[in-house]
């Protein structure tokens, strides 16, 4: 029996749940601890992480499980955990109140309210003792209840300001379009030219990624940078592209035996990850690989997305995951469902990364007379490489190790295939990282937009078969009447408003679903659902997006998210969303939308493109112009499958057996004995061609 149980003992959330037996009276985030103290005339002490962050678990460990912390916590605030992956809307707002008190941020996100949900003090980890400049918890405590008694204008005037901050700090970059929104005179390749330029010069040319450690995978650039190769063929664009990528899956970010990314690297060379896996990271991983892939065929990337894929389905899928030891149910709801969970802890047994690590030692027991040269390609030795241990990663490409130890390349590859099987094997003994199993709206829509693209590069219709398996569980679960989303689910209760993210990112997934299946159910809906995102999260002054909707009550600041951060921003989305459907229905106004939104943001794009990777690719779309594609006939499905696996990063692809007046560009399509692909304009069509190398052929010469 737990000798302190508080209110969250009744969530769901596994981070919430980590802390339930606290001695801290935590309440979650909600009416009572609100009301509670307006009527206690108390500050609100706001305490925000993750399941699967290290320091979140360091300072509960410290201070939150400690007894005499707990009391001064309890005595002077109504403390309130948040789950920030259940509720990013007010981590976003109070993670802005802490960068601008602080000028960083990062969780643990620790943050004093008043009653009314105004932020006035806050910071990141505090230690239980004071150290390298940082206060004690217990000191911040003690001083923020005597300035509360004491100081109470000052706060109330700090609080007045920074809720002024947070409200300015949603116009940053936006400008407003007025006149002609003519493509070609708005987005110029001069202007693809300088956020290329800008990008480059952020960029690491030996280890690659962008900036300085810690260092993030940062997709969204290595998109841009294969976009822009592809429509200028500057060669130095796809050498930093194919760079990032190849040192990330050769360090140790990568997880070389069960597959899959870590968040981010804590140093240059993308050897030491903070361990956490999260399902976006590997969503948007999987995704730029494909596109890698499609340009390059370079098996390295294949073999990469592979090994994700195959981990994601293993250990994050509910339909299949055993993981916390239960048994795969056959039926029924709850685990065993399509959908994807959220997070794999860093830590097991309290020790962050324990579970990935390796000792020369027990490689030797394990793989025997292999382990010299597994040890050598893994660069695995006695003293380690991190902390006494060693992290698994490459030095020397496959083929450029073979050739040294005058080994044949494809009896190497079988033979470390081997030994990672048995290593990976001996690995499932250890005590594993926690398991966060809620399962996020907009994380599986990533990661379903992942296994659409990947099954339009490889063919697999495993990847296909998961794809719509989860669409449907999503749209089953989700959603009441299939406009009304939620943006969480767990032990079959879905909470809490989706949000803007939510919707982008599955009306994305239908538009790549789409393509892959010429299902236009798919269109519809996703027709259906961006008419509610205008509806509910428009600001029509500027043509942009609220992060939430605007029934939702309980924030003190509706924000507009436009960067695209560790995911994509969920405004960028909406411009692609807008775009595309807005041509596969001929919508003006949509079409124009997404313009404006380019336009008005594009000159922070422009200074800013690795903060803004994903309005650089839209607005590089621009630049190159949009490709109309329609395929029509019996043969549709082959000659789809055919197309798909060509990397054409701007166009609209549509497929049916036969014309379909529904769609401007499947209509007025005559039969024709051969499949017919089409390559059209503002819906004027250039000759039908009858194979995909001939439409290549005319693309190149748009």
């Amino acid at each position: 029996m737990a000798k302190h149980t508080n209110k969250l003992a009744q969530e769901t959330s596994p981070y919430l749940l980590q802390h339930a037996h606290n001695p801290v009276d935590w309440f979650p985030w909600g009416d009572e601890a609100i009301n509670k103290a307006k009527t206690e005339d108390k500050p609100l002490l706001v305490s925000i992480g993750y399941a699967a962050c290290h320091w979140c678990h360091v300072m509960e460990k410290e201070s939150f499980e400690d007894e005499e912390t707990a009391a001064l916590m309890n005595e002077h605030f109504v403390n309130i955990k948040i789950d920030r992956e259940e509720r990013p809307d007010l981590d976003h707002i109070y993670m802005d109140a802490v960068q601008a008190m602080t000028g960083s941020g990062g969780w643990p996100l620790n943050i004093f309210l008043t009653p009314d949900g105004r932020p006035f003090y806050g910071g990141t980890y505090f230690p239980p003792r004071a150290i390298y400049n940082r206060p004690s918890w217990k000191d911040v405590l003690l001083g923020v209840a005597g300035a509360w008694t004491e100081k109470r204008n000052e706060i109330d005037a700090q609080a007045t300001n920074l809720t002024g901050y947070i409200n300015q700090s949603n116009a940053f970059g936006q400008q407003a379009v007025e006149g002609d929104l003519d493509p070609a005179s708005l987005f110029s390749r001069e202007k693809a030219d300088t956020m290329f330029n800008n990008i480059m010069s952020t960029a690491d040319k030996q280890e690659g990624g962008f900036g300085n450690a810690p260092k993030f995978p940062q997709t969204f650039t290595i998109g841009y940078l294969l976009c822009y190769y592809h429509l200028t063929k500057n060669e130095q664009a796809l050498q930093q592209a194919c760079l990032s990528l190849d040192k990330m899956i050769q360090g140790g970010l990568y997880d070389h035996l069960g597959g899959g990314f870590a968040r981010y690297s804590t140093d240059r060379e993308w050897l030491v990850p903070h361990f956490e896996k999260m399902l976006y990271d590997n969503a948007l991983l999987v995704s730029v690989l494909c596109d890698a892939w499609q340009l390059t065929q370079k098996p390295l990337y294949k073999q990469a997305m592979e090994q994700t894929l195959a981990f994601v389905q293993r250990e994050l899928y509910a339909k299949n995951s055993a993981f916390n030891g239960e048994p795969v149910p056959t039926g029924g709801k709850g685990r065993g469902e399509a959908g994807f969970y959220s997070a794999l802890d860093a830590d097991s047994e309290g020790v962050e990364g324990r579970f990935y690590v390796w000792s020369k030692a027990e490689v030797e027991e394990v793989l025997q007379q292999d382990a010299a040269l597994f040890c050598s390609f893994y660069d695995v030795t006695e003293d380690g490489n991190w902390e006494h241990t060693n992290i698994l990663n490459i030095r020397k490409p496959l083929d450029a190790f073979a050739r040294d130890q005058n080994i044949d390349e494809e009896q190497l590859q079988e033979l470390l295939q081997r030994c990672r099987e048995k290593l990976l094997q001996r690995r499932a003994g250890r005590v594993r990282p926690l398991l966060d199993d809620k399962i996020l709206l907009g994380w599986n829509a990533l990661m379903n937009t992942a296994f659409s693209k990947a099954y339009s590069a490889f063919g697999d219709p495993q990847y296909l078969q998961v794809a719509r398996e989860n669409m449907d569980f999503l749209w089953d679960r989700f959603s009441r009447n299939g406009l009304d989303f939620f943006h969480t689910y767990k032990k079959e209760i879905a909470r809490y408003p989706a949000f803007l993210d939510d919707y982008a990112y599955l009306i994305q997934a239908l538009i790549h679903l789409q393509e892959i299946t010429g299902n236009t159910d798919y269109l519809y809906k996703a027709k259906s659902l961006t008419e509610w995102v205008i509806e509910q999260f428009s600001e029509d002054d500027t043509g942009f997006f609220f992060y939430t909707n605007k029934a939702q009550q309980d924030v003190i600041v509706r924000k507009k998210e436009v960067y695209d951060g560790a995911i994509p921003s969920g405004n960028a989305i909406m411009a692609f969303n807008l775009q595309y459907i807005g041509v596969v229905f001929d919508i003006t106004v949509w079409k124009e939308r997404a313009i404006k939104m380019c336009a008005g943001l594009q000159q922070a794009v422009h200074r800013y493109p690795g903060s803004f990777g994903v309005w650089a690719t839209m607005i590089l779309s621009n630049v190159g112009g949009i490709a109309e594609i329609a395929i029509v006939g019996k043969e549709v499905e082959a000659v789809r499958r055919a197309l798909l696996r060509n990397f054409i990063p701007f166009r609209v692809v549509q497929s049916a057996p036969a014309a379909n007046d529904d769609f401007p560009l499947l209509t007025n399509k005559p039969a024709s004995p051969d499949t017919q692909i089409y390559l059209c304009k503002n819906y004027q069509c250039s000759a039908p061609v009858n194979n995909v190398n001939d439409l290549i052929r005319l693309l190149g010469n748009v």
